[in-house]
């Protein structure tokens, strides 16, 4: 009994310890573009607004104040369902 209840906290620990690495911040690309709108459900740079922290807690796909690093000059031809990149938060 008392092997599983510590490997049931294992594997709790290991699940927080993972979700808190996604939740960091990812680190200045200055050769990349902030592109905002264009991140899938999970998988955005940073800044996603209330209720996100930050790298991958979007849980929106295209949330518009979410953005994503993509190469210098790219955002705004970047087509999704919900328009265009773009590189200011949009509404």
């Amino acid at each position: 009994m008392k092997t599983v209840t510590i490997a049931s906290a294992a594997a709790v620990l290991s699940a927080l310890s993972a979700g808190a690495a996604l939740a960091a911040p990812v680190k200045p690309q200055p050769n990349m573009d902030k592109c905002y709108g264009i991140a899938t459900a999970h998988h955005n740079d940073c800044a996603a607004g209330p209720g996100t922290s930050c790298a991958g807690t979007s849980r929106v796909s295209y949330q518009g104040n979410a953005w994503k690093y993509v190469a210098k000059g790219t955002c705004t031809s970047i087509k999704t369902p919900k328009g265009v990149g773009s590189l200011s938060p949009k509404a």
